[in-house]
């Protein structure tokens, strides 16, 4: 129906058509989400002289990586899909208002400004060019002349 398939370890990535443009493994291209990269070594540092047990320092980054993984994948299994589906619906509804109503109110306030632009700019040429000619006029014979000390 949809061709070729993204092939990777996620069973639900098969189901998704590749031509859909949909990277199973770079899944932040546009680096959107960078700010919340927090490794083990970003949270964790033990200064030089003061080092706990290997075993400790090597338990303790399994268990770090682990619980963060497996709480993230629980809350995603949760809320995923119900705020993606909430999201959808925020952006719909905005596109249907930019597409529907803004555009072409804003398209309406051009077509009509048009109109008082033209009338708005003649009563100000009508009005101003006059004096300002006369003002050039009178300026324009105002020399300046240096004078030596």
């Amino acid at each position: 129906m949809y061709g070729n398939t993204v092939t990777s370890s996620n069973t639900m990535a098969t189901e998704i058509p590749s031509e859909f443009g949909l990277d199973m493994d770079e899944r932040d291209p546009n680096d959107i989400n960078g700010h919340t990269k927090v490794l083990f070594d970003d949270v964790f540092a033990e200064p030089e002289g003061t080092h706990s047990a290997d075993g400790v320092w090597r338990w303790s980054f399994k268990c770090y990586n682990g619980s963060k993984s497996c709480c993230y994948k629980t809350l995603t299994y949760i809320c995923a899909l119900p705020i993606a589906c909430c999201w959808g619906c925020e952006f719909a509804c905005l596109s249907f208002c930019q597409i529907w109503a803004m555009v072409p109110c804003i398209k309406t306030c051009n077509i009509t400004l048009a109109s008082v632009k033209k009338v708005w700019g003649s009563a100000v040429r009508t009005c101003l060019d006059p004096c300002n000619e006369s003002c050039g006029l009178c300026l324009s014979s105002i020399k300046i002349t240096q004078q030596s000390a």
